[in-house]
């Protein structure tokens, strides 16, 4: 674009060259051409006359450049005329070739204010941005009314970094100019980027109210509403820059982009392929439609799309770190580890990337590695508040809970409304081996108080059917309905439902689908996919389909949906299975469990009432190919092992201590300490560190990981179950391979996990009330060899024949349970 109106010139006549500016002035630029090239007939060699032809061309958005050149030829020492030259071969993307034309107007004309700003425009579309900062300085110190240079100016601070400097010369533009609408707009953008999303509204606000019809005001509106979790009306904003403008292809793909935040991901998918059919190469559109898919669980799609982008922007960090999380969805932790990787050799200040880094290590045990990953990003930026809440989340693992809970606190000072954290929190306390039962409650009844009670009143009111001898509608909730310890217990009640009883409801978590998915659907009468719906459209969609008992399967663990259940989305809310203790809701009303693991007397540690079955709470179906029961490896050895399969977060210093000192009473034995957090040598040494401390060497212990453990248990004679909570489904698999354990009865209900198996499968002896009492079990096991070859022969066949392994008396038992809640509901 020119930069000022054309001069007036002397031949071929003076009239003739004021008249091309009363039409360059007023706009009539086709009528500008017209006359120029009528008059070119007659005066071929009129530089005056092809710099007005020029100009009329060059607003005409028309190849303007043959037309400046013959300017520029026929007026050498005409600044303007150089200037001009310069704007088309911007225009035509020579930016080098500009800069000559500009530096030679300035030769002519060193106080040539305009070409000092137009210069100034290419050196910044050339990323030399401190060079482009002097020209407008030059350029303001000529002319210092001069709002363009000025927020010029501010664009190329804003992309240095330098945000209150870019607001202040923003700020003066806007004195000079008050109706400026693309620098009150501009100052929308910078104040967004300062997190002043309020004043951003405002900027945005002025320049529609300036000029109603500016599509990209519109645009940004939305962003900055979006920001604000206003959502609806960042919709709004983004369907009337649509309106004013359709083809708006970054508006359609930032539609899509609320769209997702909605829940509404098919309409996402929808607006994101309409900007790719505007613009193919929209290489963020292309990511972003990889993302609302990955949310609809097509993580093949996503992956393609991804890729798309990335064919397109192959250095863009942020697409690199995309790709990585839908490939750790699919499994491929290798890929996602590398593709990582090349985020952060682009970007090595990419926080999210070594967040992401460290979510995908933990997924492959490589718990230190992980936790370095996470300290990076924090180190970069601070108040990352995911960050520090994935950092408790690994401390956890390590066992280190004084830790834990300080990241976990420092996320939530940072993000009050990140519930992750608190779930975090909560998980790891869960496990503390000094604090009592009671001060872990607590802190469920600070969870409630902050993120169940104020959601609570919206979903109270329910019009199920009151009929208590109807079929009932059952929804299971869970992340897991897919290859997980979880199935060897909820397959057994699903696959033995009496469908006559009840209708079944299954909503899904699970990203990745799977050969277990597969049975699952098979169980379920319906299925519902709710990964990317927000836990309001979910709730509602809950009580649109009438479901009378909702149970949660996931408590605090990863993935849950414990804020749909604040919402009370169905009559009768239920806790069971994934979890072993509160939830911390007052809004959901039973917790499943039994009379072993909540034993009278415990009901003030937990929020629900305590519905307790006979023990045992559960059935067990083993896994697949786990093989025979081994004889007694001791008989052969010599020596007696004892092992656990337990994760390193349930071996503290008081389990340590204990199993030392069992390892001090029992000449020779050998203990094997084998889970997936082992498989990192770094958690080995300090694992042996601390048997160190008790006076037990290394050559006692044999640590490591083997998947699966089959093997690993046909080599112990004695399991050692954890605490104070104890261990889970390596428990009843212990018991399966013909290996009894030996446990101590601790906190309702986590803690007593264990005595409720043994209970179960008949062998309460092996219950212990106090560590000296476990010690003394496990070494009067160790010393009947005879004994112990006895049990292991029928141990499979006595769990077997016990109610641990009663697959449909089990089912009868819950839909029992279920029926009575129902009745209790339906009388009040």
């Amino acid at each position: 674009m020119t930069q000022s109106a054309l001069r007036r010139g002397s031949v071929p006549a003076a009239i003739e060259i004021e008249q091309f500016a009363v039409l360059f002035n007023t706009g009539r630029h086709v009528e500008l051409e017209s006359r120029a090239r009528e008059l070119l007939e007659r005066h071929p060699d009129s530089g005056q006359i092809w710099k007005a032809l020029g100009a009329s061309l060059l607003m005409q958005g028309k190849n303007a450049l043959p037309a400046m050149q013959k300017a520029a030829e026929l007026l050498p020492d005409d600044a303007q005329a150089h200037s001009n030259l310069g704007n088309a071969l911007r225009d035509l993307g020579r930016l080098d070739d500009a800069v000559a034309s500009y530096r030679r107007a300035l030769a002519i004309k060193p106080d040539y204010a305009e070409a000092h700003g137009n210069l100034g425009i290419v050196l910044q579309d050339l990323g030399r941005l401190d060079d482009a900062v002097a020209s407008y300085r030059r350029a303001l110190a000529i002319k210092p009314e001069y709002a363009k240079a000025h927020n010029n100016l501010a664009n190329v601070l804003r992309d240095l970094g330098r945000l209150d400097d870019a607001v202040e010369s923003y700020r003066r533009a806007l004195a000079i100019k008050p109706e400026y609408a693309e620098a009150y707009n501009n100052l929308g953008n910078v104040l967004r980027d300062l997190g002043r999303l309020g004043d951003a509204v405002a900027s945005y606000r002025r320049v529609l109210a300036i000029e109603p019809e500016y599509d990209e005001a519109h645009n940004n509106l939305g962003s900055a509403l979006r920001d604000l979790g206003r959502l609806a009306e960042a919709e709004a904003s983004y369907r009337r820059a649509l309106e004013i403008k359709p083809d708006f292809a970054e508006a359609h793909s930032n539609l899509g982009v609320v769209l997702q935040e909605l829940g509404r991901l098919d309409d996402a998918v929808e607006s994101h392929h309409n900007a790719l059919a505007i613009k193919p190469d929209y290489a963020e559109a292309h990511s972003n439609l990889g993302i609302v898919l990955q949310d609809l669980g097509r993580l093949d799609d996503a992956v393609e799309s991804h890729c798309n982008a990335l064919a397109i922007k192959p250095d863009c960090a942020e697409v690199h770190s995309n790709l990585g999380i839908v490939l750790q969805d699919l499994g491929r932790l290798d890929d996602a580890v590398a593709r990582y990787r090349r985020a952060l050799a682009i970007e090595p200040e990419y926080a999210e990337a070594h967040n992401n880094l460290g979510n995908t290590l933990r997924d492959l045990g490589r718990l230190t590695d992980a936790e370095a990953s996470y300290r990076r990003a924090l180190a970069i930026k601070p108040d990352y508040v995911k960050a520090h809440s994935n950092l408790g989340a690994i401390l956890q693992q390590q066992g280190r809970f004084d830790e834990t809970e300080s990241s976990c606190r420092r996320a939530l000072e940072l993000g009050p409304d990140y519930e992750d954290a608190f779930g975090n929190l909560l998980f790891a306390l869960n496990y503390h081996p000094d604090k009592s039962a009671e001060e872990i409650f607590a802190a469920y009844r600070e969870y409630d108080a902050r993120f169940g009670m104020p959601r609570r009143n919206t979903w109270c009111i329910h019009a199920n059917d009151r009929n208590v001898a109807r079929r009932l509608k059952i929804g299971y909730v869970s992340p897991d309905f897919k290859q997980h310890s979880m199935r060897h217990f909820l397959e057994p009640l699903l696959a033995h439902h009496d469908k006559q009883e009840v209708e079944v409801y299954a909503y899904s978590e699970a990203v990745r689908e799977d050969a277990v998915t597969a049975r699952y659907r098979g169980y379920a009468d319906h299925w519902i996919f709710t990964h990317g719906l927000t836990d309001d459209v979910l709730a509602e969609r809950i009580r649109a389909e009438g479901i009378d008992i909702l149970v949660d399967l996931a408590g605090h663990t990863a993935f849950n949906r414990l804020s749909v259940f604040a919402r009370k989305p169905a009559p009768v809310l239920v806790s069971w299975l994934g979890y072993g203790y509160t939830t911390g809701l007052t809004a959901v009303d039973y917790l499943l469990t039994d009379d072993t693991s909540a034993p009278a007397g415990s009901e003030s540690l937990f929020s629900e009432k305590l519905w307790r079955l006979e023990t045992p709470g559960y059935a067990y179906r083993p896994a697949e190919g786990m093989g025979p029961v081994s004889s007694l490896p001791a008989m052969t050895k010599g020596f007696v092992t004892f092992g656990t399969l337990s994760r390193a977060v349930r071996i503290n210093h008081r389990v340590v201590r204990v199993w030392a000192e069992i390892l001090k009473r029992v000449v020779n034995a050998l203990l094997v300490v084998d889970s997936k957090d082992f498989q990192d040598p770094v958690m080995q040494a300090n694992l042996v560190k601390q048997f160190a401390i008790y006076g037990v060497g290394q050559d006692r212990l044999e640590i490591g990981c083997h998947s699966p453990p089959w093997d690993v248990l046909r080599r112990v004679d004695i399991g050692l179950d954890c605490f104070p909570h104890n261990s889970g489904t390596t428990l009843f698999e212990t018991l399966y391979m013909g290996v009894p354990y030996v446990t101590l009865a601790g906190r309702p209900s986590v803690g007593r996990l264990g005595s409720s198996i043994l209970k179960g499968v008949g062998h309460p002896e092996w219950i212990a009330q106090s560590e000296a009492e476990y010690v003394d079990k496990a070494a009067a096991l160790a010393s009947d060899l005879p004994g112990l070859a006895a049990l292991r022969t029928g141990l499979r066949s006595e769990m077997e024949a016990s109610s641990l392994m009663d697959e449909p008396g089990f089912a009868r038992k819950v839909e029992a349970a279920y029926r009575m809640m129902f009745e209790n509901w339906a009388k009040n």
